[in-house]
C-alpha cells in the first residue's frame, strides 16, 4: 500500500519570445524530490498544450515541495536552454484525487534578472494504491479534519476566451486593392436603388386620385416599400435603398408602384424590372448616378397602367454616398432606429458667477438684522453663498465664486434670488433677477471681466428693492470635464481661438461582431439586434443596427482629428431594444454588450492594428463574456517633431493651473456635463439614449466597489513588487547564496566608493540597456479590457451583491443602513486614492516599458544623453545646479509645471484598463 502523487501539466499561456523570431519552443520539467521528468516540446508556440501526467511517490503531502521549470528549447546546442519561469507548488495545495481542478498559476522569475511572463495551467492531486475499507474511512475523517484548516490555493483563474486575438480581415489597404475611403474594413457590395418621383399615375381611388407607394423586391425575398404619399398623382419619394448581395436571392429586380387601400387590397399601379447583371456599377470618387425616367408596364391581369417613375440603379459598397442614408432592406420600418449616424457633441462651457455685494435690500421684517444669502440658478443647477449677518442692508461677498457648466446654443436663463434666512431651513425671498446666457462675456484667460449693478425685482415689481452686484463670464480656457482623467478622449479648451493645429488623423474600422449572446427575447426565441458607438472627443459616431444577428458585419470606418496623443478612444457595443412595438419600444432601454478602449498613445504611426477584442459586462452573478467585436485601428502624425514636444506641454490648458478647481468641483462640474450631455444627445434623430451616454463616459467609475479597491491594491503591490525583488536580491547577497554574484558586488561597491562619480552615469546607462532590451518584448496589440487586471475573475457573490447593491442600501436597518453608506463613501475616497497612486507607479514602469513608443524613446534617449553628460561635468557640479535650481527664488518660478513634469503626467497607466 502506497501513495502516489500525480502532477498533470496542462498548458501554458502568453509565455517569453525566446527564439529571436517572436516564438519559443516550450517544455517543462518537473522536479519532485531528487526525481525529474520532462515533458515534449512544442515548437514555436507562445500557447502550448501537453496534457501529460507525471507519477512519483508520496509519503506525506504536508511536507512535499514541487517544483515546475518551463525552458526554451535550443535545438542548435549553441548554449543552454532559456529560463521561460517556474512555479513552486506547496504540500497544503494538494488535494485527494477527486477534488482536483485545473489552477492557473503565474509563471515566476527565477532571479533578479529573469525577464519571464505568463501562466501555467496545472492539475495536481494524490491517491492511495490500495486501501481497505476500515483504513479508507478512517483516513477520510483525518482528511476532513485537514481540509477545515488548509488554505486554498490561488484562485488565479485564466479564461482564454478574455484575451485580445489577433486577426486577418480582408482590408483593402492589406490585400493591395484600389484604397478608398474605407481601406480598413472589409469590402461589402450592395444593389442601391434611388426612387425620385413618379409622375401621370393612374387613379384608382373614388376621388379621381391614388395615395401611391413602391416596392422593391429581388426574387423570394423581403420586399422592401417607401412611404405612401396621399391623395397625388405626381408623388415625390426621394428615398434610396440597400439591399445587401449576401441576401439577394433572385436575378432580377421588381419595382411595383401600388395605390394604399385600407378597405380592400391594394391597387397596381405598374412595374419596373430590371435585370442584376444588367445594372452599372459606380465606385466613389466618381459622380452619383443619374436617375432616370422610366414607363411603367402592365402585368397580366392588370390594367389602367399609366404614368412614369424616375430611378437610379447601381451597385455600390458601403463607401458610396447613399449608405448611411439608405434604407436596408432587412431592417424594414424601424430605420430611423437602426441607421448610421455622425454626432457632434454640444460645445460646453463653464460659466463663473462671482457675487461681489448687495445694496439698498428691502426685507420684510425690519426690526432685525436680515441674514442675506445668494441663490444661483441655472437649469437642474443651484449654487448658495455664504450666509452674511448684516445690519445697514447692504452684505460684502466679495470672493463668492460659484461655477456651472452649460451648452451651446444656451437654452436656460440664469436666476439670481437674494434671501433672507428668518429660521432654520425657512428663507424669505428679497428680490430676483433674470438674466439671459447670451448677454454674458467670454474670456480665454484669467483676466478680470468687468462687473454690473442689476435691479432686484419680487413678484414682477419693477419697484427698487435692491440692487446686486456681480461678476458674470464664460471661462473658455478650461476644457470642461465629462469624463475621467484616466481615459479622456479631449483636453482642448472650449474657446475656439485656443486650439492649436491637429497632429494627425484617427481612422477607426468597425468590421464585425463574433458569437454575441441573445439580449431579450423576440416571438419566443433569443435575438439580438447590435450596433455600435464610438467617442472620441466631441464626435460620437453610431453604426447601422444589424437586426437579428449574432455575428453581425458592419464594415463601416470613421475619422477623427487627433489633437493630443495621450487621449483614449471608447468603442461600446448596445442592443437596440427600441424595434419593439407599441409602448414597449418607448420605454425600452438599449441593453450594454460591451466596451472597449484604445489608447491613442500605445499605437505606432501608419501601423494598422486588427484585433478581435472580448466584450465583458460584470453582472450580479459575475463576469460574463458577452462575444467580441473585430476592429482596425491606425493612426498617422503629419510631424513626429510636433508630436515629440507635445510630450513636455501641459496636459490641460494653461488655465487649470493658473486658476485651478477644487476637485469636488471638478466632480460635480462633471456630474452636470455628462447630464447635459445625455439630454441634448438623445435630441438627435436617431437619437444617443441616455443609458448610452453614461456607459461611453463610464459614469458610474467612482462608485464604491471592494472589487475596483482589490484591482487599485493589486497594481500596487505589482509596482512595489521591484523594490522587493531588489531587497530579496540583497539579502541573498548577504547570505553569500551565489558566491559569484556577491563577490562581483563587493567589487562594485568598491568602485562606487573611490569613484563616486561613477553612480549616476551608471544608473542611467543601466536603465537605458533595460529599456532597448525590453523594445523587443514590448507590447504589439492596443489594449484593452483586463479582466484579470480587473480582479473580475475572483470576486465573490458576496462582493457582486454589495457592488450591485442600490443607493440607498436595502440590507438592513436603518443604523446599518447609515453605516453602509457611510463607509462605502469614505472607501471611494480611498479607492480614488489608491487608483492614482498606482497610476503614479505604473507611469515610473512605462518610462521602460515601450507601451507609449514615443515616451520610451524620449525616456531611453534622455537617460543616455544623461550618462554621457554626467560622465563629462563633475558631480559636485552637478549637485550644485540642481539643489540651486530647486531653491531658486520664486520670482524665477513659472506657475506652469516644469517640462519634465509634463511628461510623466502624460505617460500611460493602467487605469484605462479597468471596467
Amino acid at each position: 500500500m502506497g501513495r502516489k502523487l500525480v502532477v498533470e501539466i496542462c498548458s501554458a499561456h502568453n509565455l517569453m519570445p525566446k527564439d529571436g523570431q517572436g516564438s519559443a519552443s516550450a517544455y517543462c520539467v518537473v522536479a519532485f524530490e531528487n526525481l525529474r521528468q520532462k515533458t515534449k516540446v512544442k515548437n514555436k508556440d507562445l500557447n502550448p498544450v501537453w496534457n501529460e501526467k507525471f507519477e512519483f511517490d508520496l509519503s506525506d503531502p504536508e511536507k512535499m515541495d514541487v517544483q515546475v521549470s518551463v525552458y526554451n528549447d535550443r535545438s542548435d546546442g549553441i548554449g543552454e536552454d532559456n529560463f521561460l519561469g517556474r512555479v513552486k507548488i506547496l504540500g497544503s495545495w494538494v488535494v485527494k484525487k477527486g477534488e482536483e481542478a485545473i489552477v492557473t498559476y503565474p509563471l515566476e522569475k527565477r532571479n533578479l534578472f529573469s525577464h519571464v511572463r505568463g501562466e501555467l495551467r496545472m492539475k495536481i492531486w494524490y491517491y492511495d494504491e490500495k486501501k481497505n475499507e476500515a483504513a479508507a474511512k478512517t483516513e477520510k475523517t483525518v482528511e476532513e479534519k485537514k481540509q477545515e484548516s488548509r488554505p486554498s490555493p490561488p484562485t488565479v483563474v485564466f479564461a482564454e476566451e478574455y484575451v485580445l486575438k489577433n486577426t486577418a480581415p480582408m482590408l483593402a489597404s492589406i490585400t493591395g486593392e484600389k484604397v478608398t475611403a474605407y481601406d480598413l474594413v472589409e469590402k461589402m457590395n450592395f444593389l442601391y436603388v434611388r426612387v425620385v418621383k413618379a409622375k401621370g399615375l393612374a387613379a384608382k381611388d373614388a376621388n379621381g386620385s391614388s395615395d401611391p407607394y413602391v416596392k422593391l423586391k429581388i426574387g423570394e425575398g423581403k420586399p422592401a416599400e417607401t412611404m405612401v404619399i396621399a391623395k397625388n398623382l405626381n408623388p415625390e419619394w426621394n428615398q434610396s435603398f440597400a439591399f445587401s448581395v449576401e441576401k439577394i436571392q433572385g436575378p432580377v429586380l421588381e419595382i411595383t408602384v401600388w395605390d394604399k387601400d385600407t378597405a380592400s387590397k391594394d391597387d397596381f399601379l405598374g412595374y419596373v424590372s430590371f435585370e442584376l447583371q444588367e445594372i452599372p456599377s459606380r465606385v466613389p470618387p466618381d459622380s452619383p448616378l443619374a436617375p432616370t425616367w422610366y414607363r411603367l408596364e402592365e402585368k397580366a391581369g392588370e390594367t389602367r397602367v399609366k404614368g412614369e417613375i424616375m430611378l437610379a440603379v447601381w451597385w455600390g459598397t458601403q463607401a458610396d454616398e447613399a449608405f448611411t442614408e439608405a434604407w436596408h432592406s432587412e431592417i424594414g420600418r424601424h430605420h430611423n432606429h437602426t441607421r448610421s449616424k455622425v454626432y457632434l457633441a454640444p460645445k460646453l462651457w463653464y460659466l463663473r458667477v462671482s457675487v461681489i455685494e448687495a445694496q439698498d435690500l428691502v426685507v420684510s421684517n425690519k426690526n432685525r438684522s436680515p441674514e442675506v444669502s445668494v441663490k444661483v440658478q441655472l437649469g437642474i443647477q443651484s449654487a448658495k453663498t455664504r450666509v452674511l449677518l448684516t445690519r445697514n442692508s447692504s452684505p460684502k461677498w466679495v470672493t463668492d465664486d460659484l461655477l456651472f457648466v452649460t451648452a451651446e446654443p444656451f437654452e436656460d436663463q440664469l436666476n439670481v434670488t437674494v434671501e433672507d434666512r428668518v429660521g432654520p431651513g425657512k428663507g424669505d425671498v428679497v428680490g430676483v433677477v433674470k438674466i439671459s446666457l447670451n448677454t454674458i462675456e467670454r474670456r480665454v484667460d484669467n483676466r478680470v471681466v468687468a462687473s454690473r449693478w442689476y435691479n432686484l425685482e419680487k413678484n414682477g415689481n419693477r419697484e427698487l428693492i435692491g440692487r446686486i452686484h456681480l461678476r458674470i463670464c464664460f471661462d473658455g480656457g478650461y476644457h470642461v470635464m465629462d469624463e475621467s482623467s484616466n481615459y479622456i478622449s479631449d483636453v482642448r479648451p472650449t474657446a475656439r481661438q485656443l486650439w492649436k493645429n491637429p497632429l494627425g488623423i484617427l481612422e477607426l474600422g468597425i468590421i464585425s461582431g463574433q458569437n454575441l449572446l441573445p439580449m431579450k427575447t423576440k416571438d419566443g426565441r433569443g435575438t439580438t439586434d447590435a450596433y455600435c458607438v464610438a467617442k472620441y472627443g466631441p464626435k460620437w459616431v453610431r453604426t447601422r443596427t444589424m437586426v437579428d444577428n449574432f455575428n453581425p458585419k458592419w464594415n463601416e470606418q470613421y475619422t477623427w482629428e487627433v489633437y493630443d496623443p495621450c487621449t483614449v478612444l471608447t468603442v461600446g457595443v448596445f442592443d437596440n431594444c427600441h424595434l419593439l412595438n407599441g409602448e414597449k419600444a418607448a420605454e425600452a432601454k438599449d441593453a450594454r454588450i460591451g466596451k472597449v478602449r484604445i489608447r491613442l498613445s500605445t499605437l505606432e504611426s501608419e501601423s494598422i492594428y486588427t484585433h478581435s477584442y472580448p466584450l465583458m459586462m460584470l453582472q450580479p452573478s459575475g463576469v460574463k463574456k458577452m462575444g467580441e467585436i473585430e476592429l482596425a485601428v491606425r493612426i498617422s502624425y503629419s510631424s513626429f517633431l510636433n508630436v515629440t514636444q507635445l510630450y513636455f506641454k501641459p496636459l490641460l490648458p494653461k488655465m487649470h493651473y493658473r486658476h485651478p478647481l477644487r476637485h469636488t468641483e471638478t466632480e460635480f462640474l462633471k456630474h452636470h456635463a455628462i447630464k447635459i450631455l445625455s439630454m441634448r444627445l438623445s435630441r438627435f434623430e436617431p437619437p444617443l439614449h441616455q443609458e448610452v451616454v453614461h456607459y461611453v463616459l463610464d459614469r458610474d467609475s467612482n462608485f464604491f466597489s471592494i472589487r475596483r479597491s482589490k484591482a487599485s491594491y493589486v497594481r500596487i503591490i505589482r509596482v512595489f513588487s521591484g523594490i522587493l525583488a531588489v531587497a530579496k536580491w540583497f539579502d541573498e547577497v548577504c547570505r553569500w547564496k551565489n558566491p559569484l554574484t556577491t563577490v562581483l558586488v563587493h567589487i562594485l561597491f568598491l568602485i562606487m566608493v573611490w569613484y563616486p562619480n561613477l553612480i549616476l552615469p551608471t544608473l542611467f546607462l543601466y536603465m537605458f540597456w533595460i529599456g532597448a532590451w525590453r523594445y523587443r518584448f514590448r507590447a504589439r496589440a492596443p489594449s484593452s479590457m483586463d479582466a484579470t487586471l480587473s480582479q473580475a475573475l475572483e470576486v465573490n457573490s458576496d462582493e457582486l451583491d454589495e457592488e450591485f447593491d442600490t443607493y440607498p442600501t436595502s440590507k438592513g436597518p436603518d443604523i446599518i443602513k447609515f453605516r453602509y453608506e457611510r463607509l462605502r463613501m469614505v472607501a471611494s475616497r480611498i479607492q480614488t486614492v489608491l487608483g492614482d497612486l498606482a497610476s503614479q507607479g505604473e507611469r515610473f514602469q512605462a518610462l521602460l516599458s515601450w507601451r507609449d513608443p514615443r515616451a520610451t524613446a524620449i525616456s531611453i534617449t534622455f537617460c543616455l544623453i544623461a550618462a554621457i553628460v554626467l560622465y563629462v561635468i563633475p558631480f559636485q557640479v552637478v549637485i550644485v545646479v540642481v539643489g540651486i535650481y530647486i531653491l531658486r527664488h520664486p520670482r524665477f518660478r513659472n506657475p506652469l509645471p516644469p517640462a519634465p513634469l509634463n511628461f510623466f503626467r502624460r505617460l500611460p497607466s493602467l487605469a484605462d484598463r479597468i471596467f
